[in-house]
């Protein structure tokens, strides 16, 4: 095993944290002193300096190319890919208040009112159930309806409980307490909500719309 004197271990501990320029330069200073050390130290710290200044640092990561689109699942829409804005955006958009048409039944307010009660954060796939208990609840109808799928909601609500289908095509024009319904395809059952002062409320609470074709806005008259 060899051994190092203390000046040869004073050395290593120099050279560890001096860069390539500092190594020679010392290198050069010392060599001077080498006579006066033991002949065993000098080719350890003689291989030390010369691995030590050829030492390179590792090249530069290039330029990192940030994302500009994220995918995450949506409760209602599945997956979903929305773009990353990376600035400030002076123009929003807002979506203005839903109105209290006084033609409407109060009782359809009254529902929206109990379903945004009994909501949720998430969907739980069961908007049509959700909907029929707060019109149920709130007096609007006196039965529970027997349709399964949501999309068929609207012509159940027209035959057999006294609803019309508004001329609105705009959801955020529907009146507060009207049935929203959708269509999500052919082998899917739909959705249907309640419009509300500031969004859209079935199983689950939204700000905004749903993303898919509306079917129709439906409202009892007072």
């Amino acid at each position: 095993m060899r051994r190092f004197t203390l000046p040869a271990l004073l050395c290593c501990c120099a050279f560890a944290s001096a860069s390539a320029a500092e190594v020679q330069v010392f290198a050069a200073t010392y060599a001077a002193k080498k006579r006066e050390m033991p002949a065993e130290s000098q080719p350890a710290i003689s291989s030390f300096a010369s691995r030590t200044a050829g030492t390179r640092t590792s090249p530069a990561v290039g330029n990192y190319a940030a994302p500009k689109s994220f995918t995450y699942t949506d409760p209602t829409a599945g997956r979903t890919t929305a773009e990353i804005l990376r600035g400030y955006q002076p123009k929003q958009i807002v979506h203005p208040f839903a109105k209290i048409d006084p033609s409407v039944d109060p009782r359809l307010p009254r529902a929206a009112t109990i379903a945004q009660e009994r909501a949720r954060a998430y969907t739980r796939r069961r908007c049509w159930r959700y909907v029929k208990e707060a019109l149920l609840a709130s007096g609007a109808i006196d039965s529970y309806p027997k349709s399964v799928n949501a999309k068929e909601a609207g012509d159940e609500l027209v035959r057999d409980y006294g609803f019309k289908r508004l001329a609105i095509k705009d959801p955020y024009a529907a009146p507060i307490g009207s049935v929203l319904v959708y269509y999500k395809g052919r082998h899917r059952p739909g959705h249907v909500e309640f419009r509300t002062k500031d969004g859209f409320v079935s199983d689950f609470r939204s700000k905004t719309a749903q993303p898919h074709p509306l079917l129709g806005v439906y409202a009892k008259r007072g």
